[in-house]
């Protein structure tokens, strides 16, 4: 597992590959514009150049992008879709620049309308950027099911994947509180073990490409999404070390959101992340030896 962090790029695309390292991240994600507004921001060649050399030079060994929050792929509103396509297509065409292994994306929101006509609206504007775009992935993000959000249940993201033609680059990005807040109750090893084996009926392992560890500061099935600081939430101690331990997890990159930096993953963040890996490995271990003995 690559544990990393979600950190800034404010002041250019190669400072994200410092931040990432002073926290002692393996793996970064970044927004690729500015959260808050729809305008792109016009990266040249030499930006992405730039990347991927502080990249190789450093620990970061994967990279995430971040579609921002403003884009709703299932909006019945013509402009809206307009600029969801615009921004997403954008997106992909970033994370081939720098290399990324994939853009997360939340599918967006039903709203008012009906839960299936929203997931094929969803879907054909995925397809389109997907067809406009190079070779980036796409990571469709479960949601925590507030507002009409699509992406609730393992059943819904399926859905979208098939709605978006589900070619090879798409893939799905698991969030620990999202699941929680949804209703899957991944509060113990048991508990993921369970929930990883109905995904895997549903969806299909294959299609999990990466990961965001967050705990939740409401309580399961609240379908609220509500970052607490790691191991202080609904998951806890138990929970996190649980998620960031699971073995079907090895080699994914698992971001944290949430932390001490002003809200933002701080080193302390990344290194209780550290530590509360080996603690569920641990624990696990002595699992596997009590019910050999």
């Amino acid at each position: 597992m690559l544990i990393g962090a979600h950190v800034s790029n404010a002041g250019g695309l190669a400072r994200a590959v410092h931040r990432g390292t002073e926290r002692g991240a393996s793996a970064i994600q970044i927004f690729n514009q500015s959260p808050r507004m729809w305008r792109p921001t016009a990266y040249r060649d030499e930006d992405f150049a730039a990347f991927r050399a502080a990249v190789r030079e450093s620990p970061i060994d994967a990279v995430l992008v971040h579609a921002v929050y403003l884009l709703n792929c299932a909006s019945q509103d013509a402009e809206i879709r307009g600029k969801t396509r615009a921004s997403l297509i954008q997106s992909l065409r970033v994370g081939a620049g720098i290399g990324a292994r994939g853009v997360v994306l939340h599918p967006g929101s039903a709203k008012q309308a009906q839960t299936g006509e929203a997931i094929e609206r969803a879907g054909q504007l995925i397809g389109e950027a997907l067809a406009e775009s190079e070779q980036c992935a796409l990571h469709l993000e479960d949601t925590a099911g507030a507002g009409g959000t699509l992406g609730r249940s393992f059943e819904e993201l399926a859905l979208l994947l098939d709605a978006a033609g589900g070619g090879e680059r798409l893939g799905v990005c698991l969030d620990s509180c999202h699941l929680l807040a949804s209703g899957y109750d991944i509060r113990s090893a048991a508990g993921l073990t369970a929930t990883l084996d109905e995904f895997d009926r549903v969806v299909g392992l294959e299609r999990l490409h990466s990961l965001h560890v967050n705990d939740s500061l409401a309580p399961l099935g609240s379908n609220r999404d509500r970052h607490a600081l790691l191991a202080e939430g609904e998951l806890g101690e138990r929970g996190c070390a649980a998620f960031l331990s699971e073995p079907r997890f090895d080699g994914l990159v698992c971001v944290l959101e949430t932390g001490h930096d002003h809200s933002a993953p701080a080193a302390q963040d990344v290194e209780l992340a550290i530590k509360l890996r080996e603690r569920g490995q641990a624990s696990r271990a002595r699992s596997r030896r009590s019910r050999s003995d």
